[in-house]
């Protein structure tokens, strides 16, 4: 059957959709990691004979179809095709649903096999690989090549109604995008510029990185132009990605906004443009059943997940925003659980809306179905300034010594020796450091051997234990296995992007060690996920100095850099230095009570709403005692540690238009960034200090490792992520054209040539 070939789906995908059928089952039945994965496949394609192929690429067609993807092995002398999957464990307890899905898979490669190289049949066999064991359990069937052609044309007929309704969707989605007009009456000022840069780096399919002032519109002039270029690019998808609750809601705001749908009331609105955008929620956060388990037994929601799942998916790509409720809505409807419904929404959205990690993390999903699917993406990545601390984050790995301690005494018997010895090997190490002239804190040039390995044998154990025993429930056991597990995976890639170090408190038999593989430059890891994307924008109000994101986020050759004018003026913002203060940490004490005063004295000339920013707790706690009993008068609220949500609502709600009075609050903290305060609710900002991380033993050798790295180890470490929480800060003042404010810059450093370099450049600084 042939035609005009307008529809490309991988052998995987094409099976997932027309051969997954019966519970969800997430049963702990722990799977092998993707590099033992990696190392099962060359195993067994080692124990093969000369004529064996890997990674064959095949392809066929069927009506609009093309069908792609590459088996894992042919052996040529025996005929033999081979799917190959690792496990652990008991083979037995496989649900009977994964086996369907293999020897869907293995059938359809078997097809074009037999297609590409003219075959009248070939045998088929499922090479099951035990990682624990290393041993291999063959399944077999001879199959003919007729037979496997009739098994592949049922799956492309199952499936050639979706996407042939995908192909309609994906046409008019594109005429409609083409046609697509700004939804304003203009840009705003620098927003075109904004847009225009965006653009140009989807035509160049190169990198940006963009600093945009707040108050432009950096959401819709971001949007907007790569929606465009997704009509005009091929692209299939944009993802774009927030730090935050609240850069979501702005991305579908926007999208409402850009498509003609009503937010307050979607369903009563017909799109002006079919754009189909989804919004990924935490796991823990679209959980209905948080007390149960992930598997039909155990949860309503699992049960029959994949015999629902079709009807739940055309219904809920009816919706015109995929937003949390609406996904969650169209789940409850069909009796599917509303997260394992939107990831499986992801493949079919246009827009997708979510966090850093869906796409930047060690297993991000998006970037996993990215490269399984070789969908063209363009990724968003907003308020970016905050991607170095992100990306630190997700590389990074801790051991603590206290959870193994604690593990040991409750384990089951058969994990007690391999637990013992990985405690023995972490002794030694204790007892080595205390020994050392750094008790306390030190980084080692290489990992522990000993201990490495036997943390190995460790984690294998655990495995195996858990796929003989999938019911047993140990949040302790659980917990350090993944723990384990995601530090020994860190631990293969280890180099200079990261220390490894280790932290001791106390002594003796009750000291108590933090291992840490500390990742500090992300930008080996990163550098896959922008080569698999068309292009990446980052976006910020502070992305200054650019040559530092580049280096640290490892972003790629050719990446384009744009400064966006700011629409605001310098006589908007009155920028003060006061210079003749020191919030140094051995000048604290002295500097409370002229900052005291001069905030006093701005708020008697100027009475309304003010923001006092301070570099911790301990030095805003102390600031604002001394100004409460110097100044009774004057209204304060305080940002306490460990606010939750609703005290965070209630500190900003105390800026009203016609309110008065001061906030004090921690830089770099909830309220110093994404706080939007236009008008007269926020008038002014006291910034007291240049918000450098604190010295200590980690950051000091992060200073070092910088220093060797890009021979810049006190800017990268200190200077330039203190004065991002600064400006960021002081952003909260001036939100709109018509805004007028005054910020403080308290500490005299603020004065010297190189730190006032990197504030922005519409802003006229008065040091006095």
């Amino acid at each position: 059957m042939g035609g005009m070939i307008s529809y490309t789906v991988a052998v995987r995908a094409l099976c997932e959709f027309t051969a997954k059928t019966g519970d969800l089952d997430l049963r702990f039945t722990p799977t092998p990691t993707a590099q033992e994965g990696i190392a099962g496949h060359a195993v067994v394609a080692s124990r093969r004979g000369d004529g064996y192929e890997k990674e064959v690429s095949l392809s066929g067609e069927y009506g609009p179809l093309r069908v792609r993807g590459r088996a894992d092995g042919y052996d040529a002398p025996a005929n033999r095709l081979e799917e190959i999957k690792t496990y652990r464990g008991d083979l037995a307890r496989m649900p009977a649903n994964h086996r369907a899905l293999h020897w869907a898979q293995l059938k359809v490669y078997g097809h074009l096999l037999c297609a590409a190289r003219n075959l009248a049949g070939v045998q088929l066999a499922l090479v099951y690989f035990d990682i624990g064991s290393q041993k291999e359990t063959l399944v077999t069937e001879e199959a003919q090549a007729s037979d496997l052609q009739a098994f592949y044309e049922q799956q492309c007929r199952a499936f050639i109604a979706w996407a042939e309704q995908e192909i309609a969707h994906r046409a008019a989605r594109d005429a409609a995008l083409k046609a697509m007009r700004f939804p304003h009456a203009d840009f705003r000022p620098g927003q075109r510029q904004l847009a225009e840069a965006m653009y140009k780096a989807s035509t160049r399919g190169c990198g940006l990185l963009a600093q945009a002032p707040t108050g432009i519109g950096k959401t819709v002039g971001s949007l907007f132009p790569l929606l465009k270029a997704t009509a005009e690019h091929g692209l299939d998808k944009i993802f774009f990605l927030a730090a935050k609750t609240s850069g979501r809601a702005m991305a579908l705001d926007a999208a409402a906004t850009l498509t003609g749908v009503d937010r307050a009331a979607p369903s009563a609105t017909i799109p002006i443009v079919p754009l189909r955008t989804l919004e990924l929620v935490a796991r823990d956060k679209a959980c209905e059943h948080p007390d149960k388990a992930c598997h039909g037994e155990s949860c309503p929601l699992a049960q029959g997940f994949y015999d629902r799942l079709p009807s739940a998916r055309a219904a809920a790509l009816l919706a015109p925003i995929l937003d949390r409720d609406a996904v969650r809505a169209t789940a409850l409807a069909h009796q599917v659980c509303p997260y394992y419904l939107a990831s499986e929404l992801a493949r079919w959205a246009d827009v997708i809306v979510g966090d850093y990690n869906y796409y930047f993390d060690i297993s991000a999903m998006l970037y996993s179905l990215t490269v399984q699917n070789s969908w063209k993406v363009s990724v968003l990545a907003d308020e970016a300034h905050n991607m170095v601390s992100r990306t630190r984050k997700m590389y990074s790995a801790e051991l603590e010594h206290a959870q193994l301690r604690a593990l040991r005494k409750v384990a089951p018997e058969s994990l007690k020796k391999v637990l013992d010895r990985v405690h023995r090997q972490w002794n030694a190490l204790e007892k080595e450091q205390l020994a050392s002239t750094q008790p306390d804190y030190q980084v080692y040039a290489e990992l522990p051997d000993k201990f490495t390995g036997a943390l190995q044998t460790a984690i294998t154990a655990i495995g195996e234990f858990y796929a003989e025993h999938p019911a047993h429930m140990d949040h302790d056991l659980q917990h350090f296995y993944f723990y384990a597990m995601a530090f020994m995976r860190l631990a293969e890639s280890h180099g200079d992007h990261a220390l490894f170090d280790v932290t001791l408190d106390g002594a003796g038999t009750r000291a108590n060690s933090t291992l840490c593989l500390r990742n500090i430059v992300p930008a080996p890891f990163l550098k896959p996920r922008f080569d698999a994307a068309h292009t990446t924008a980052l976006f910020s109000a502070t992305l200054s100095p650019w040559n530092y994101y580049c280096d640290m986020l490892g972003m790629p050759q050719g990446t384009a850099w744009v400064d966006v004018e700011s629409p605001f003026m310098a006589d908007q913002l009155a920028v003060r230095v006061a210079g003749r203060i020191s919030t140094r940490y051995q000048h604290r004490e002295r500097s409370l009570a002229p900052i005291a005063e001069l905030m006093r004295d701005q708020y008697a000339r100027q009475p309304g709403n003010y923001l006092a920013f301070f570099s911790s707790f301990d030095y805003l706690d102390k600031a604002a005692r001394v100004f409460i009993e110097r100044y009774p008068d004057i209204p304060v609220w305080q940002q306490e540690r460990r606010m939750d949500e609703a005290a965070r609502e209630a500190f900003i709600a105390r800026f009203t238009e016609d309110g008065r009075g001061i906030g004090f609050a921690v830089l770099g903290g909830a309220f110093g960034e994404g706080v939007d305060l236009p008008g007269a609710r926020l008038i002014g900002a006291f910034i007291a200090t240049l918000g450098l991380p604190q010295l200590n033993p980690v950051n000091e050798q992060i200073r070092q490792r910088m220093e060797t790295i890009f021979g810049a180890g006190y800017n990268y470490t200190y200077l330039y992520p203190g004065m991002q929480k600064v400006v960021q800060a002081a952003g909260r003042v001036i939100r709109t054209e018509t805004d007028k404010g005054t910020v403080y810059l308290i500490d005299d450093r603020f004065a010297r040539p190189e730190v006032r370099a990197l504030l922005p450049q519409w802003w006229h600084v008065d040091v006095a």
